[in-house]
């Protein structure tokens, strides 16, 4: 069995089996100094796209949760007499609970829709003026849906800072801040403009940017890494598995990105292998091709690391769990610490956090 690297003696849970990520690593790299400045230009901000942040705040939101999950914060109350309204029109386990988790953690309180059928929509209602009652009842608005066009109706009436959850094909912002995350703590050196060479990732993206939210929004953020990603190979079936809204940062990144459709040809060069399996298509969903599957037998590289934003499918074998290339579980462990870091920043809390400006 893999034995984990050690972790930090804190109050948080963290995964069972694969690599454990110390955030001590983190802040060590950087003295134990938190960006707060990159981090009130979030406050008051909806969160829609991850093409809204810069690599700055990218780092400082992963500094401030990497602080969160040394600490036990809870007693400061730092999200007190908040009020977050979780409204989920489409199904969810990791990221609906993990936000809760994280709003109940800093003393806020939740308002759950965790069906959009047990809303006035079931009734013919309209997102705009659902949007128009969420303004008397919380204070910060988080959404998944659908329709990629969500986010436009609901914002028509709707004043309040909204955080996209999902919407249809769209973007998933905080899942690609949870997969920075994970990839800062297991390398902090890829945090510097410029990284050393050894330090540098060549990743491997396995799935359809176009059609993937997730996968979507982590690529956009890997194109603000310019210096420490070497290079992106976009895995597909599809010949142009792209889609619009990556076409034009693409082509203006300095990275080096290629597209190919297999995976065993590229396989042994990867640092990071990313894979998601689920591509929304219009209404519905489809999975990936069996061929693009990773288990114990797949050709790694020794200290390669497969990150997986989950629910999981057959594309990703329970035989990695115990390797060392199990970055998924940790990946997911990060995510309250996360949306914590990122709630306390559009909801103006900073200050709430003793210590913060010291650290």
């Amino acid at each position: 069995m893999f034995n984990h690297a050690s972790s930090p003696l804190t109050n948080a849970a963290s995964n069972s089996k694969g690599q454990r990520l110390s955030p001590l690593r983190l802040l060590d790299h950087y003295d134990h100094q938190i960006d707060c400045e990159a981090l009130k230009g979030l406050a008051g901000q909806s969160i829609l796209n991850p093409r809204q942040f810069n690599r700055r705040q990218v780092i400082a939101l992963a500094q401030l949760a990497a602080l969160l999950e040394t600490r036990n914060v809870e007693m400061e109350k730092p999200l007190d007499g908040k009020i977050a309204i979780t409204a989920f029109f489409e199904a969810s386990t990791r990221t609906r609970l993990s936000f809760e988790s994280a709003v109940l953690r800093l003393d806020g309180k939740v308002l759950s829709v965790p069906d959009g059928q047990v809303t006035g929509i079931a009734k013919g209602e309209s997102l705009a003026d659902i949007g128009e009652m969420f303004n008397t009842y919380g204070d910060v608005v988080i959404m998944r849906h659908p329709d990629t066009d969500c986010l436009d109706e609901i914002s028509k009436n709707l004043q309040r800072p909204l955080i996209n959850a999902g919407n249809g094909s769209g973007h998933h912002p905080t899942q690609a801040l949870i997969d920075w995350y994970a990839l800062l703590k297991w390398r902090p050196e890829l945090c510097d403009p410029n990284c050393p060479e050894s330090k540098r990732v060549h990743l491997g993206i396995i799935g359809t940017p176009g059609s993937m939210r997730a996968v979507k929004s982590f690529v956009r953020l890997a194109l603000m890494f310019a210096g420490a990603v070497k290079k992106i190979t976009l895995i597909s079936e599809l010949a142009d598995p792209v889609g619009l809204d990556l076409t034009e940062p693409i082509e203006e990144s300095p990275i080096e990105i290629e597209i190919i459709n297999d995976v065993q040809e590229v396989l042994p060069e990867l640092d990071v292998v990313y894979v998601n399996s689920i591509a929304f298509l219009g209404d519905s969903y489809r999975k990936l091709d069996a061929r693009y599957k990773l288990d114990e037998t797949s050709n790694l590289k020794s200290d390669a690391v497969i990150l997986h934003p989950l629910a999981r499918n057959d594309e990703l074998s329970e035989s990695l769990d115990q390797t060392a290339h199990n970055l998924y579980f940790a990946q997911a462990a990060g995510a309250v610490f996360v949306r914590q870091a990122l709630l306390t920043a559009v909801l103006d809390r900073l200050d709430r956090i003793s210590g913060i400006n010291d650290v």
